[in-house]
């Protein structure tokens, strides 16, 4: 009998630490470091829309210039001015919309690359004309 006693006493005891065990669990702790939300919205856009900057305009602009976000941004706080690239980009991102708009069927004919050709400074003269082969 003494055995029954001691085997209900551990069956009692066991219990008692399982349901201590559930009662004091804690909930998994999440960490934010490896998730990944939405990128915070663009600041200081003053010639792009939010939907342009969204749909990787930007990476179009780069490979058009043959450059990377630091031709035109400053690392680390790409919303400053300070890169005198960044105020050119504007007045040419303006001017190529306004060749653009004169067409009229709403086409984009003009473009960074028309000009730029994936270089940084845009083609100032057409190449030089290959000679024609000798008759």
């Amino acid at each position: 009998m003494c055995n029954d006693t001691q085997m209900r006493l551990f069956a009692s005891l066991a219990s008692l630490a399982m349901l201590t065990g559930f009662l004091l669990a804690q909930p998994p702790q999440t960490s934010d470091k490896g998730k990944k939300g939405p990128p915070p919205p663009p600041k200081n856009l003053q010639v792009l829309t939010a939907q342009e900057f969204s749909i990787g305009l930007m990476q179009k602009y780069a490979a058009a210039l043959g450059g990377n976000c630091f031709t035109c941004h400053v690392q680390g706080d790409f919303s400053s001015d300070e890169n005198p690239h960044k105020v050119i980009a504007r007045t040419m991102i303006t001017m190529t919309r306004e060749i653009n708009a004169k067409f009229p069927d709403g086409k984009e004919h003009v473009t960074c690359y028309t000009c730029h050709r994936g270089t940084h400074e845009p083609a100032m003269a057409p190449p030089p004309a290959e000679p024609k082969p000798a008759q």
